[in-house]
């Protein structure tokens, strides 16, 4: 609680929220002052990283300032020694107005309930009454709100405005009129957020709708975002609708890892199936946004070719083994090459402690080469990276002299062509989508390969390691930004497919004899004592935001253009 006779700061006001006095920051919206104190006002329009419309008018609440003294009088003061509050005998929406010195928020009371109950039930006139068949039922604004803030009945007598339902507005999301309430937040994000001005309203009062512009599609890379903010079952996407029920599953924070974004996201899976990936915010890395096709490129952990079994192959192909055969054989065939004839390719998808192994084992090799395949894509103005690898800033940080991935992998290939090398290991990648032929991969004696999916690099090793993905395992990486973030598992890999860093211990135990570490903690741990850069960190200091870890020089533009829109009091941010 405030008191009158505390400085108060100069970048602050006293307001007060529901009969308490307390500091906020100047030029803070109400709807934003009221969640600091801990007060939730409904609202459907506003969203803290778009522009506040005013239109829903579901945040109204009561306002009230100090009367103004005549002169020579001083101000009537409270048992709190504050001024007395006059309260206006109408509402105001929260979202739109900012706060004054000495203002006072009701954000219950008569009034405010009388005006919310009216709210809810012009939105429900025409809305279609069928939550237990709506695709978006257990996180709808709408269905919460009616039951807090609604009359209970409807006094509407007439028939229901019809309107589109089921109309395909892009090739991954579907379009429910009849459940728009008219927020705009889709508007909004399209106009304000991705310059792709796409969508709009048309027709008046009951029958306006949401539609897209002749000619247009929402098709941008970020269209999903819209149905993340859609705070009803308007929009909704093709991948998850009707899919799940919302209350199944199981939500684990973690990150995207199909860019050097690493942009933060909820992993929703049930019964160890990933079903969706939405975005978690982190306004350090990707606001509370993400792109289409990061959210989206998680199917291929469930794909036909999924490799789900150690594999050996002998005079008639491929046959499936035990992991002690396997990780014997990998070790038997990588020990009889000679020192200095054994490469080692990584991927920058690999996590932190994994490259840490990799890197143990080049060393117990001898091996004259280690690089890891380069992923260079273009990058775009919001979320999407130049570096298709999660983790390149890791890897260059972890692998001895890598400062240029994929510098090594020319004269990688020119010792297979000279017959030069008698062993290769190959982790996470297929070598023929990097360049190398099937021919040159013919040339060596002894190929162990790991990976999630059959590939001609499988298809040509002695040794095939089924390997886990992003979801299905822990573990640290650094984006471009030089961030250290956290990997969570939320399903388990299927069939004897392993956690790479499991493989990697068993295959280092096995060609050094000594024991394993127990558990990813301790390889962490191991990797700090060795790399200056983590010294000092583990695991679960990590959290779930991150750390800062290694300057880069990186820009994200999404975040720049953020903060640029509110220095300009554009947004709350």
């Amino acid at each position: 609680m405030s008191s009158p006779d505390i400085a108060q700061p100069a970048d602050t006001v006293r307001v007060q929220i529901d009969g308490v006095w307390m500091q906020v920051p100047r030029g803070v919206r109400m709807i934003e002052a009221c969640r600091l104190a801990g007060k939730e006002v409904p609202h459907y329009c506003y969203h803290p990283k778009l522009s506040s419309p005013g239109n829903c008018r579901m945040c109204l609440v009561e306002t009230g300032l100090p009367p103004r003294p005549a002169p020579g009088q001083d101000p009537p003061l409270d048992e709190q020694g504050h001024p007395q509050i006059q309260w206006i005998p109408r509402p105001a929406i929260a979202c739109a107005n900012t706060v004054a010195d000495g203002m006072g928020i009701r954000t219950q009371g008569p009034l405010v309930e009388e005006c919310r109950n009216g709210v809810m039930e012009f939105l429900l006139l025409n809305h279609p009454l069928d939550c237990p068949i709506c695709d978006q039922a257990g996180e709808c604004l709408l269905q919460e709100y009616s039951v807090e803030h609604g009359r209970g009945a409807s006094r509407f007598l007439d028939q229901k405005v019809k309107k589109p339902k089921n109309v395909s507005i892009g090739p991954r999301i579907r379009l429910d009129d009849e459940r728009c309430i008219l927020c705009s937040r889709c508007i909004r994000f399209c106009q304000e957020i991705v310059d792709d001005d796409v969508l709009g309203f048309t027709g008046r009062g009951s029958h306006t709708v949401l539609t897209v512009w002749p000619g247009k599609k929402l098709e941008n890379n970020y269209s999903l975002n819209t149905v993340d903010i859609c705070p009803v079952g308007a929009l909704t996407s093709n991948d998850f609708r009707f899919q799940m029920r919302v209350w199944f599953l199981k939500e684990t924070p973690s990150i995207c890892a199909s860019c050097g974004r690493g942009c933060n996201a909820l992993l929703a899976s049930r019964e160890d199936q990933l079903l969706r990936l939405t975005p978690r915010e982190n306004n350090e890395v990707n606001s509370t946004w993400m792109c289409d096709y990061g959210r989206l490129h998680f199917h291929y952990l469930r794909s036909p070719a999924r490799l789900l079994e150690p594999l050996l192959r002998g005079g008639h192909g491929h046959a499936a083994a035990s992991w002690a055969e396997a990780i014997a054989a990998a070790a038997d065939g990588l020990r009889r090459a000679a020192p200095g004839r054994v490469a080692v390719i990584g991927s920058g998808r690999m996590t932190n402690e994994e490259l840490f192994l990799l890197r143990g084992v080049a060393e117990q090799l001898g091996a004259a080469y280690l690089d890891i395949v380069p992923r260079p894509q273009e990058g775009d103005a919001w979320l999407v990276a130049p570096d298709g690898n999660p983790n390149t800033t890791g890897a260059r940080q972890i692998l001895p002299g890598l400062d240029d991935p994929g510098s090594r992998l020319f004269a990688i290939r020119e010792a297979l062509r000279a017959g030069s090398l008698e062993a290769l290991l190959v982790w996470g990648e297929d070598l023929c989508e990097a360049g190398f032929t099937s021919e040159e991969l013919a040339s060596v004696r002894c190929i162990v390969s790991s990976h999630l999916l059959a590939n001609p690099t499988a298809e040509a090793s002695h040794v095939v390691l089924p390997g886990s993905g992003f979801a299905e395992k822990r573990g640290s990486m650094i984006n471009l930004t030089g961030r250290l973030q956290r990997l969570n598992q939320a399903v388990a890999a299927p069939g004897q497919a392993r956690d790479d860093w499991e493989i990697l211990r068993d295959l280092s135990a096995a060609l050094s004899g000594n024991e394993p570490a127990l558990f990813i903690e301790d390889v962490f741990r191991a990797m700090a004592a060795r790399v200056p850069l983590f010294a000092g960190l583990s695991l679960s200091r990590i959290g779930d935001a991150g750390l800062p870890l290694v300057e880069t020089g990186a820009a994200i533009p999404l975040l720049d253009r953020e903060r640029e829109r509110i220095a300009r009091g554009e947004i709350s941010g």
